[in-house]
């Protein structure tokens, strides 16, 4: 089981950064629950620094606010594990690193850590493009322990940014069928019905 997410993980790694080459586009990473986990395994590809810029490891809230510029306001509204803070993070690494993507995680690994509403298993995710795009998403893997969790969220992290170094998807406008240009036909009327005029006699 482990080798099989091991052999998952190299390949969305390769399959991104091979895309990434081909795109001309730069990687942040923004983690807090993975511990780097999510760069780990982008750089374990050899050459992966013409796509890698930086990581950043922000695991405490002040982490957050000093490396990413995350808000005290956001923090305490939302709290660390939210789609509102893995936004703030994306964007702050995409903007301090000057790069093409970003992607944020953060999370509750376990085996602690659980709130109300939030329990254990819970990460979320962003990735900002410098296009402006962001993508979020909330995953809820379960207790399934904390090495699991982590795992897990690398390979959904990975395919996140593989789906927004894709580009925007252009919508495909239907084709027009030809319109046949129809000629319209005065009705005529038929002799047979036709009601004959008598003149009238001259006098």
């Amino acid at each position: 089981m482990g080798s099989e997410r091991q052999i998952s993980t190299s390949a969305l790694s390769r399959s991104l950064l091979d895309l990434c080459r081909m795109r001309k586009l730069t990687i942040a990473t923004a983690e807090s629950c993975t511990g780097g986990l999510v760069a780990g395994a982008l750089t374990d590809i050899p050459g992966s620094s013409d796509v890698i810029d930086r990581a950043f490891v922000t695991y405490s809230n002040e982490a957050k606010r000093v490396m990413l510029g995350v808000k005290a306001m956001t923090l305490a509204a939302f709290g660390a594990v939210s789609k509102e803070t893995a936004t703030a993070m994306a964007v702050g690494a995409l903007e301090r690193a000057g790069v093409d993507l970003a992607v944020a995680i953060t999370g509750i690994a376990g085996p602690g850590g659980a709130t109300p509403g939030k329990p254990v298993g819970l990460v979320h995710f962003a990735v900002a493009a410098r296009d402006g795009r962001i993508l979020n998403r909330e995953c809820r893997f379960g207790a399934i322990g904390r090495i699991a969790v982590r795992q897990r969220a690398v390979v959904e992290a990975l395919r996140m940014l593989i789906e927004l170094a894709r580009g925007p998807r252009t919508a495909v406008k239907p084709k027009r069928e030809p319109i046949a240009r129809v000629h319209p036909r005065l009705a005529r009327t038929s002799r047979r019905g036709a009601v004959k005029r008598r003149r009238p006699p001259r006098g």
